[in-house]
């Protein structure tokens, strides 16, 4: 406690601290409203993939319907490769979990 913070401010600094790892009230501070932003990012993210799983549904119920197969593997590899160019080996991990999302849904 510096000769300026109340007790109730170093508390307080303590509690928000405990909770982001902070060693700092201004740290701590910084982190939350982050991690507020990373949350409102996330439901973002997820309401896309299930805006994606809805598109893919579509093609799928198009090429099935038309004596075409559910799944089209050369596209599957593009997405693949778009993924791994824009975010590197991890990239490919998170395009076919995206992918398995979006099998299956007709």
């Amino acid at each position: 406690m510096t000769p300026t913070t109340t007790p109730a401010e170093t508390a307080r600094a303590r509690t928000t601290a405990g909770t982001t790892g902070a060693r700092t009230e201004d740290a701590a501070e910084l982190i939350t409203g982050a991690r507020e932003r990373v949350d409102a990012l996330d439901d973002r993210i997820i309401g896309l993939i299930q805006e994606r799983v809805a598109v893919s549904a579509v093609i799928q119920e198009a090429r099935i319907g038309s004596g075409g197969r559910r799944i089209d593997l050369a596209r599957e590899m593009q997405v693949l490769a778009h993924y791994r160019d824009a975010l590197g080996r991890p990239g490919t991990a998170l395009a076919m979990t995206m992918l398995e999302l979006c099998r299956g849904r007709v």
